[in-house]
């Protein structure tokens, strides 16, 4: 067992499992810089990790998170987003309580399966705020697309009974039962096969159609890996050099 802290974000691993949590409950799991970074060290440790499955929760009761630091505004929110910012394979299992706004919804949305307790209320109010990523436009691939557009465009709250009626929750629990069910569903994933569990995920992610912020943030990453990779230092220091470069493929 191995519990870490990652600046604002939590890691525990116990038997093949992943518990990824937001840890600011005194800003209600604002999502700044400092979350960012710690969601996106925790996506890769995952993803190299012997962990079969990740549990993402929030500590607080009153909000998994309330959405953006409109004082530190997170622009690179994409790094933090799995499958977009880092690749990952495995299963993620979404346990959600309270609110859950603007970037906690994309969060929720990347997640394969979600849990949610019964006061959970889920909002995307960013027209009301005047800015978006549009990362969330992968919503309209999950659920039905006019109930997507009501959410994004009125910016109005969804109740977590609606929720579930249009398919983005797949249990409602009293509120505390969250994690518990979450970890449930984790231990029969960690039980089953681990190939195929990962195989189907990456092809159920290939026949989901992409957004263009989608598409845009997976692209930087794969540029961002080659442009700060140790090759591409050996490249220029071999130019300026006047000599053969050594690459070795990092």
């Amino acid at each position: 067992m191995t519990d870490d802290h990652l600046d604002a974000v939590t890691y525990h691993a116990a038997d093949g499992i992943a518990t990824i949590r937001l840890n600011q409950p005194a800003t209600r799991n604002r999502l700044d810089h400092a979350l960012v970074a710690g969601l996106e060290a925790a996506w890769r440790r995952f993803s190299a990790s012997d962990e079969r499955v990740a549990v993402l929760a929030a500590a607080g009761d009153k909000a998994f998170t309330v959405g953006a630091d409109l004082n530190d505004i997170p622009h690179d929110l994409y790094r933090a987003i799995p499958s977009v910012g880092v690749p990952v394979d495995k299963p993620v299992i979404g346990a959600v309580r309270g609110w859950c706004v603007g970037g906690g919804m994309v969060l929720t949305t990347m997640c394969d399966l979600l849990v949610a307790a019964e006061s959970t209320m889920f909002s995307y109010p960013e027209v009301k705020v005047g800015f978006s990523g549009g990362l969330i436009s992968n919503l309209a691939t999950r659920i039905p697309h006019k109930v997507a557009m009501e959410l994004l465009l009125i910016g109005e709250p969804m109740t977590v009974q609606r929720a579930y009626e249009v398919g983005y929750v797949n249990r409602i629990t009293a509120d505390g039962q969250e994690e518990a069910t979450a970890l449930e569903f984790a231990a029969k994933i960690r039980d089953a096969a681990p190939l195929p569990t990962e195989m189907l995920k990456r092809f159920a992610n290939a026949a989901l159609p992409k957004g263009p912020s989608e598409i845009a943030a997976i692209a930087r990453v794969q540029v961002d890996h080659v442009n700060t990779s140790a090759d591409g230092a050996e490249g220029m220091a071999a130019f300026r050099e006047k000599r053969p470069p050594v690459f070795r493929g990092v």
